[in-house]
C-alpha cells in the first residue's frame, strides 16, 4: 500500500508567541466580545487565579493588546480592561495564521 502524501506549506505561519497562551487567548477572545470587563468578571470566565490572571493581563497590556483602568467605586477597587485596535488586529492575524496551519484538518 502506497503511503499518503501530505502536502506541507513551504513555510509554516508563526503564531505569536504573546497570544498563543491558553489562558492570554482565552481572554482576548473574551475582550473581543464586549466592550470593556471587569477583573472580576475575566477571574470567573476564565476559572483563573488571581496572580495568574494578573500576570496573563499584564503580558497583554505590555504587547499593547489592552488597555487596563483602575479606580474605586464606592471605596471598592475596581480594574476595568479594554481591547486596543493593536490587540483586535493581533487576534485577527493569530486566527489567520491557525487557519493558515491547520489548512485541510479545519474541514476534515
Amino acid at each position: 500500500m502506497p503511503e499518503p502524501v501530505i502536502e506541507s506549506p513551504t513555510e509554516l505561519p508563526d503564531l505569536n508567541p504573546v497570544i498563543h497562551g491558553k489562558l492570554r487567548l482565552a481572554l482576548l477572545s473574551l475582550l473581543s466580545s464586549v466592550e470593556e470587563a471587569e477583573f472580576t468578571w475575566l477571574r470567573a470566565k476564565t476559572n483563573s487565579t488571581d496572580g495568574n490572571l494578573g500576570a496573563q493581563l499584564l503580558k497583554l497590556e505590555e504587547a499593547g493588546y489592552v488597555e487596563v483602568e483602575k479606580k474605586f467605586v464606592l471605596r471598592k477597587p475596581q480594574t476595568i480592561y479594554r481591547m486596543t485596535e493593536i490587540g483586535r488586529q493581533a487576534l485577527t492575524d493569530y486566527v489567520q495564521a491557525l487557519k493558515q496551519l491547520l489548512g485541510s484538518a479545519i474541514n476534515a
